[in-house]
C-alpha cells in the first residue's frame, strides 16, 4: 500500500513538472506584457498554438528539417507579435483598458478562425525529439519529451529572468513597467520596449508549443483555454511578477494532476475556475505581490 502511495506521489510530481512548465510559459508571457502596457493579453495562447500547427505541418507533414521548421515558427510568432501590439496600439489612446483586453480576446478568436481555415480544425502533431519510450521511476513513467518540456522551460525562463535584471536592455522594460513617463524622461524609447515585451513573450508561447505539441497535440481552438490558464496562474502568483507567475503555474498543476489522479479527468478544469474566482475574491494581489498599478494610461502603448 504505502509503495502505491509512493508511486502516485512520484507520478504527481513528474506530471506536475510537465504540465505546470507549459502553464509557466504562458502565465510569464502574460506577467511580461501586463507588466509593460498594464493589459492583459488573452491571445498569449495564439502564441502557443501558432508555433505548434506551424512546426507540425512543416516538419511533421512537410518534412522539413526540424530547425528549419522551428526558425520558422518562431518567425511567425514575432509578426503575430508585433501586429498584435500595432492592433493594441491603435487602439490603446481611444478606448479604456477592458476594451484593450476585449480587443485581444477579439484578436484571439480571429487567429483561432484563420488558423481553422489555414489548417483544419483537427488535432496535430509531430514526432517527439528522443522518441516515445518511457522513463521509468520505480513504478512510475515519465517520457522523454516530458523532460524536454521541463528543461526548456527552465532555460527559457531563468534566461528572461537574468535579461530583465542583468542587461541594460532589460533594466530599461523593467524601468518602463515602473513609471513610463519617467522612463521617457531619461530617453528610453517606451514603444520599442513594448514591443519588446510582446516579442519575448511570442517567443515564450512558440518555445511552449513546440515542445509540447509532440506530447499533448495541437488545434486550432486550442490557445483560449492556455490563456486562461496562464491568466489564472499569474494572477494567483502576483500579476506582473515572473516568479508569481511560475509559482501559480506549479500549484495549478499540482491541483489538476491530484484532481486527475484522485477523482476524474471530467473534473480536470475545474479546479481552474474554481482559483480564479477564489483569487479574485480573496486575494488580488496574488501570493508573491504584483504590480501596484492598475493599469496604464491611454497614451503608453502610442508613446514614441
Amino acid at each position: 500500500m504505502s509503495s502505491m502511495i509512493l508511486v502516485d506521489l512520484i507520478q504527481i510530481v513528474m506530471t506536475t513538472l510537465t504540465v505546470g512548465s507549459m502553464y509557466a510559459l504562458v502565465a510569464v508571457g502574460v506577467s511580461l506584457i501586463y507588466n509593460a502596457t498594464g493589459v492583459i493579453n488573452f491571445a498569449q495562447g495564439e502564441f502557443v498554438m501558432l508555433s505548434g500547427m506551424t512546426v507540425a505541418s512543416l516538419y511533421g507533414t512537410l518534412g522539413w528539417p526540424l530547425p528549419a521548421a522551428v526558425a520558422a515558427a518562431l518567425v511567425v510568432v514575432v509578426l503575430y507579435a508585433a501586429l498584435l501590439m500595432a492592433i493594441t496600439s491603435a487602439f490603446a489612446a481611444r478606448i479604456s483598458l477592458i476594451g484593450v483586453l476585449i480587443i485581444t480576446i477579439g484578436a484571439s478568436i480571429a487567429t483561432q478562425g484563420a488558423a481553422a481555415r489555414i489548417w483544419d480544425s483537427d488535432t496535430h502533431r509531430f514526432p517527439p525529439f528522443s522518441g516515445d519510450d518511457p522513463i521509468r521511476i520505480l513504478d512510475a513513467t515519465i517520457t522523454p519529451q516530458a523532460l524536454w518540456i521541463i528543461g526548456v522551460s527552465a532555460i527559457c525562463i531563468a534566461g528572461l529572468i537574468w535579461f530583465m535584471r542583468s542587461t541594460i536592455t532589460g533594466k530599461a522594460m523593467r524601468a518602463c513597467a515602473l513609471d513610463k513617463a519617467a522612463a521617457t524622461m531619461v530617453g528610453i524609447p517606451v514603444r520599442t520596449t513594448i514591443l519588446l515585451s510582446f516579442v519575448l513573450s511570442g517567443l515564450l508561447g512558440a518555445a511552449g508549443g513546440i515542445v509540447t505539441t509532440p506530447l499533448t497535440t495541437i488545434d486550432a481552438n486550442g490557445g483560449m483555454l492556455l490563456a486562461i490558464k496562464g491568466f489564472t496562474a499569474a494572477m494567483l502568483g502576483g500579476m506582473g511578477s515572473i516568479p508569481g507567475a511560475l509559482l501559480g503555474a506549479l500549484l495549478i498543476a499540482l491541483v489538476e494532476t491530484t484532481t486527475v489522479t484522485f477523482a476524474s479527468g471530467a473534473y480536470k478544469e475545474l479546479p481552474t475556475f474554481t482559483i480564479i474566482i477564489l483569487v479574485l475574491l480573496l486575494l488580488p494581489r496574488g501570493l508573491v505581490g504584483g504590480r501596484h498599478e492598475t493599469g496604464l494610461h491611454h497614451d503608453d502603448l502610442t508613446r514614441t
